[in-house]
């Protein structure tokens, strides 16, 4: 299998780099200054083993990607942006190219059902950074992530297993699942935490009452929607001690989300996070206030251009209860 990783930022440059290292061929598609430092010194990792560089191939679009009968895509964008890189890979891929969402959030995968029949999902477990150019940050001093693969919307075939033994080959964890969204569905109650952790200041208390709530509303919205999700129990044996935080600074334990909002992405995946809840709950009669606020506040930071984890949570709670 050749790997397209498209999408190099924190996840997706932190796979491509490990797949590279291994000795499987890989692409990368990135943009702007991530690109041109990608192309002028290669790609950086940095793990808690050290820094490496990696002289891999990097694309600025699907068009100029060396496409073979054998290509992967792991589609590694953020959820805002699937539209328009499944808008390139419709254009310059070959339609029979397997397709695989690395994404939070469980919106993905339909978007490319409808464009690729070939579509997987895998359930991310894979702490990371990208705040500078032409580096990316491996959160974990153990494995570098998690990240387990099935067929959409569900089953396991050859496929997946291939790609998962890929995966462990540049030493990742990896098993095929024919239950993989059950598994997305309770990574998605875990990414309910992302918009307080980049909107909202850490004062240890009353933000991690308002990610409680954000869960709890998210558990009781699968729940009467009849969703399947696998149990926390579950996805704690799975994590086990393969993914061993490392102090990296300030910004070992910050969320995507916060990232985007301290690169001034002027973007944000919070729709397909905690939106997704709130999606949920009105098709099924649900309220969703906890998430509702989350949402509204990420996307105004986001909008405003403001620092992450500047509002008060305490105000959050005061609002939701008076």
């Amino acid at each position: 299998m050749r790997f397209v990783i498209y999408g190099a930022g924190a996840v997706g440059g932190v796979i491509g780099a490990h797949l590279f290292r291994a000795g499987i061929p890989t692409t990368v598609v990135a943009r702007g200054a991530h690109l041109a430092a990608i192309r002028d010194s290669g790609l950086v990792l940095d793990t808690a083993d050290g820094r490496f560089t990696c002289d891999i191939t990097a694309a600025a679009n699907a068009s100029e990607v060396d496409w073979t009968d054998d290509s992967v895509v792991l589609l590694c964008v953020k959820s805002q942006q699937t539209a328009a890189a499944l808008d390139d890979l419709a254009v310059h891929a070959p339609r029979t190219i397997t397709v695989v969402s690395a994404q939070n959030g469980v919106a993905n995968e339909a978007a490319i059902l409808r464009r690729f029949a070939a579509t997987y999902s895998v359930c991310v477990m894979l702490p990371a950074l990208h705040l500078e150019p032409g580096v990316v940050v491996q959160g974990s001093s153990a494995a570098p992530g998690i990240l387990d693969i099935g067929r959409f919307p569900i089953g396991c075939d050859d496929v997946a297993e291939q790609i998962a033994s890929h995966l462990r080959a540049a030493s990742f964890r990896s098993r095929a699942r024919d239950d993989i969204m059950a598994w997305k569905y309770r990574k998605l109650i875990l990414n309910l935490g992302n918009g307080v952790d980049a909107a909202f200041r850490r004062d240890g208390a009353a933000d991690a009452e308002l990610m409680r709530r954000a869960r709890a509303e998210g558990e009781t919205v699968l729940a009467a929607a009849g969703i399947e999700v696998i149990s926390e129990a579950a996805d704690q044996e799975r994590r086990g001690d393969h993914i061993v935080r490392r102090d990296t600074g300030q910004d070992s334990l910050v969320s995507s989300t916060w990232q985007s909002l301290a690169r001034a992405a002027g973007e944000s995946e919070i729709d397909y996070l905690s939106g997704e809840i709130v999606l949920l709950g009105r098709l099924h009669g649900v309220p969703t206030p906890v998430n509702e606020l989350i949402q509204a506040e990420t996307t105004r930071l986001v909008s405003a251009g403001d620092d992450p984890g500047t509002l008060d949570p305490q105000v959050a709670l005061a609002r939701l209860t008076g």
